[in-house]
């Protein structure tokens, strides 16, 4: 038998999982490890080639898109919820982005308890040339599908984020 790669485990981990399992959904599985490993794939992939080397990681660039794409200031809470992290995680992340020139913060008008991001003329320049890498990648892996393909997908991932069970997970963050 041939040893399975990244993709092909998916085979070999639903067909072990159904072995033990009596009554597996086999393809609500395949579709959870499909998307959970096509994602991290690609998370991986623009991290590595686009990201890291300006000394961001995956969650930092999160960070700065959401300041970038709404505008700032913005509410750190804000910032967490847009970017699907938890405010304990854009705290830390905010320490080095503030460091490194990209980010400032300061009490919020309306409450003095919050904090607001705002992004620095630095980081508005550094995030709009990364932005530029990030969507040559993304049209990279998009360009695997055709425009049909590509409409028919996310619409299905936007009726899967629609479901019961998916705001349920939104809520706990």
């Amino acid at each position: 038998m041939t040893e399975p790669d990244f993709w092909s485990f998916v085979d070999v981990a639903v067909d072990r999982a159904g072995e033990r399992l009596p009554g597996l959904d086999a393809a609500a599985m395949r579709l959870v490890l499909s998307l959970y490993r096509t994602s991290n794939a690609l998370v991986y992939d623009l991290e590595s080639a686009v990201h890291r080397p300006r000394g961001w990681s995956w969650p930092g660039f999160r960070v700065l898109f959401v300041l970038w794409t709404t505008g700032t200031p913005l509410e750190a809470s804000r910032v967490a919820q847009l970017s699907g992290m938890s405010r304990a995680a854009v705290s830390a992340l905010v320490n080095t982005l503030e460091r490194d020139g990209l980010v400032t913060r300061q009490a919020a008008e309306r409450d003095r308890r919050a904090v607001d991001l705002a992004l620095t003329a630095a980081g508005e320049r550094a995030l709009a040339e990364a932005f530029a890498a990030h969507h040559e990648r993304e049209r990279t892996w998009a360009s695997a599908l055709t425009g049909e393909e590509t409409a028919t997908l996310t619409a299905l991932l936007d009726k899967l984020m629609a479901s019961e069970v998916a705001a349920a997970a939104n809520r706990r963050r």
